[in-house]
């Protein structure tokens, strides 16, 4: 005796997955229109302080700040020395020497961050950092004007 094989129509599962769709949330975002919470480890833009960099702070107002350069005769380049890409390069802005740091090199693995004594790079969440010219991820050691030149 020979069995029949029972003919299964390949509609049925498809529609019933189709429709099932329909009523799952979607597995992507609103990105541009909606910003994502970012996890509290996440690794974005440095951020550099230049009045912070190479100078002893006693923390009493700008009359007690001391650049280390004076004192030794050239700054401390630790985060130059450190970065493992070398996207930090010793760089003279008004007579001193100050780190310049291109984003395009940098693997964001915060080592200058950690190396840093004087605490002048931080970390930030800052992710967003497409450009159509390379020139723009070079962040350059500058004073600000308003605040004055050091």
């Amino acid at each position: 005796m020979v069995k029949k094989k029972k003919s299964r129509s390949r509609i049925s599962p498809i529609f019933k997955r189709a429709v099932s769709h329909l009523f799952t949330k979607p597995a992507t975002t609103k990105y541009p229109f909606v910003k994502p919470t970012l996890p509290a480890d996440s690794r974005g833009k440095l951020v550099y302080e230049i009045k912070a960099c190479n100078v002893i702070d006693f923390d009493c107002g700008d009359d007690f700040r001391f650049d280390i350069e004076a004192m030794r005769g050239s700054n401390c380049r630790v985060c130059a020395r450190d970065c493992p890409a070398q996207a930090i390069e010793i760089v003279k802005v008004n007579g001193r020497k100050r780190p310049q740091i291109d984003l395009n090199k940098c693997v964001f693995c915060y080592q200058c961050v950690e190396s840093c004594p004087r605490d002048a790079i931080k970390q930030s969440d800052l992710f967003e950092l497409a450009t159509t010219d390379k020139s723009e991820l070079i962040m350059r050691p500058e004073y600000s004007k308003k605040g004055g030149s050091e």
